[in-house]
């Protein structure tokens, strides 16, 4: 990489960042490309020369987040072999960053409206179920990927309801594993 690519994508990331970190603190409304490009230290060009628009930055702000949850989890996974406990553990790491990132998710929540959005969020959905498909498999379910396409969804309605109460919710978290058979301490719960 060329010492200018080097700092175009330095520049990338720190706005990335900087959506980030105002996430914590306003909503979806006043996250304006005003505010994010003075929270950054950079010009409104810079801002375009990365992202269009702001639907383009907030998408770009989604997969931000969704990728380090994503990279997290297969970290703290490797080693581990398919089954209830690799699972359990991925959802937990998935709760617990959604509920750690408080401000990012109800950021994250209002984007989903956008059209964009929307659309990668049924991308990375489908891509979870892909990486899950392989627990299911080895737990004897008859059809993993369908079995995983809907704990991705049981596990993101439980982001939603731990995000609503503000706070883990271990009976949901337990019976997350009870679906599996397996003990409410792997999850949290």
């Amino acid at each position: 990489m060329t010492p200018r690519q080097e700092a175009a994508a330095r520049t990338r990331a720190t706005l990335l960042e900087s959506g980030l970190r105002l996430a914590q603190v306003v909503g979806l409304s006043a996250l304006s490309i005003s505010r994010i490009v003075e929270e950054a230290g950079v010009s409104k060009g810079a801002f375009f020369h990365h992202f269009p628009d702001r639907s383009s930055y907030l998408l770009a702000l989604h997969r931000e987040f969704h990728d380090r949850i994503r990279d997290e989890a297969l970290k703290s996974l490797e080693g581990e072999t398919p089954g209830a406990a690799r699972l359990l553990k991925a959802t937990r790491n998935y709760l617990d960053t959604c509920l750690r990132e408080y401000g990012v998710r109800s950021l994250l929540l209002e984007a989903r409206a956008d059209p964009a959005t929307a659309a990668e969020v049924r991308l990375r959905n489908s891509q979870t179920a892909e990486l899950c498909a392989p627990d299911f498999s080895v737990l004897g379910w008859d059809h993993p990927y369908a079995a995983a396409q809907l704990w991705v969804g049981m596990a993101a309605e439980a982001a939603l309801l731990e995000f609503d109460a503000g706070e883990k919710l271990a009976p949901l978290r337990a019976a997350l594993a009870r679906f599996l058979d397996a003990p409410a301490e792997l999850i949290g719960g």
